[in-house]
């Protein structure tokens, strides 16, 4: 199979600097494309883009994805540099405040909604007018294994988000496919990132588990019998953005070691 080739084209990734998403830009990069990245630290952005050792094809944009113009940002941040966007990857999302749904605070809801649905939405609605323009365009949600399940407990923001994730990638697909441009989710199991050891502990804690019991349950809820990785994650994504992924649309693609089954 020949080697992925993004040379001329532009990716936004949401929660860039570290972890699926950093591993994301470094495979986009090596395939040719500029990738403009964002998150709120400055300072892993920094770091992010000096580990990425590209500056001509490289930019970070600053910014918290719960708010709605900081997402924007990023957007015209491509825009502004690169002239297009033809590749969108909503991959920043997750929550805080576990805890029983009669006990789940309004802000931990509402924060995990913007996290990880409305900021999705945001960026895909800026995004479609600019691939609109050319006919094609290639959008990647980051869900969860918890999209397609409700298995874990005091964690209703999260998976309750993850699965209205899969209907937004399912509804932008139906809309705009036939001008060229696909929507689909890839749906990892867990994955040991930094934002996994803060949020995963905070879960765990919540559960009464130690966060090496919280891994160890996803390890043996697959099939494989172990965790996934960013690389596994972004191999699937450089096969949905090439031109052999065109014929995938509205699909919710697990890479979970089989947890799915």
């Amino acid at each position: 199979m020949a080697q992925v080739d993004l040379t001329g084209k532009v990716a936004v990734i949401t929660g860039g600097t570290r972890g699926i998403g950093y591993a994301l830009a470094e495979a986009f990069l090596k395939s040719g494309a500029s990738v403009v990245i964002n998150g709120r630290s400055a300072e892993k952005g920094r770091a992010a883009l000096a580990e990425l050792g590209n500056p001509l094809r490289t930019l970070f944009v600053a910014g918290d994805v719960t708010r709605r113009e900081d997402v924007e940002a990023a957007v015209n941040g491509a825009l502004a540099k690169f002239g297009r966007v033809d590749i969108l990857v909503n991959n920043a999302g997750g929550s805080s405040g576990f805890a029983p749904v009669a006990e789940m605070s309004i802000e931990a809801w509402d924060q995990a909604a913007s996290w990880i649905l409305n900021s999705a939405f945001w960026a895909t609605r800026l995004a479609l007018r600019d691939m609109e323009k050319r006919g094609s365009g290639r959008i990647i949600n980051i869900s969860s294994v918890e999209g397609k399940q409700a298995n874990k407990s005091n964690c209703c923001h999260y998976i309750t988000f993850k699965h209205a994730l899969n209907g937004f990638t399912k509804a932008v697909a139906f809309e705009y496919g036939a001008k060229g441009i696909t929507s689909n989710a890839i749906s990892p199991g867990a994955v040991e990132t930094d934002l996994m050891k803060i949020t995963g502990r905070q879960a765990a804690e919540s559960q009464g588990l130690t966060y090496e019991q919280f891994l160890g349950n996803y390890a043996a809820e697959a099939s494989t019998k172990r965790i996934n990785t960013v690389e596994e994650v972004a191999g699937l994504a450089l096969l949905l953005v090439s031109d052999l992924g065109i014929g995938i649309n509205g699909a919710i693609l697990p890479v979970d070691g089989g947890t799915a089954l």
